[in-house]
């Protein structure tokens, strides 16, 4: 009776210790995420809508460093600016900040 079972129980066993070992030894395999390449990290984000975000990511190292600001949609994503790496629009800036401006823009319009 098990003759025909014991086969196919092998087989899931074998295939149940490779993902295993797959799982385990993957920082070690060729072609990782993360591994190669220019480093990159989001900063921030800020959600306009259900579906649609402005995000902050800086790419690179030291001075070729550099900041982009991308609007992300379903199906696209594309830049909205890039900063190089001097002109960091962080919170030592001078001059008004975001949120001021911002809400300097979308105030009360005046009818003439």
């Amino acid at each position: 009776m098990f003759q025909n079972a014991l086969p196919a129980i092998g087989l899931l066993v074998l295939m149940m210790l490779v993902a295993w070992m797959l799982q385990r030894y993957k920082r070690h395999l060729p072609g990782r995420l993360g591994q190669t390449g220019v480093p990159m990290q989001v900063t921030g984000g800020l959600s306009l809508g259900p579906q649609h975000r402005l995000v902050s990511v800086r790419i690179g190292e030291g001075p070729g460093q550099v900041h982009m600001v991308l609007g992300v949609a379903p199906g696209s994503i594309t830049t909205v600016t890039t900063l190089p790496a001097g002109e960091n629009a962080g919170p030592a800036s001078s001059g008004p900040g975001f949120a001021e401006q911002l809400a300097a823009l979308s105030g009360p319009k005046e009818r003439a």
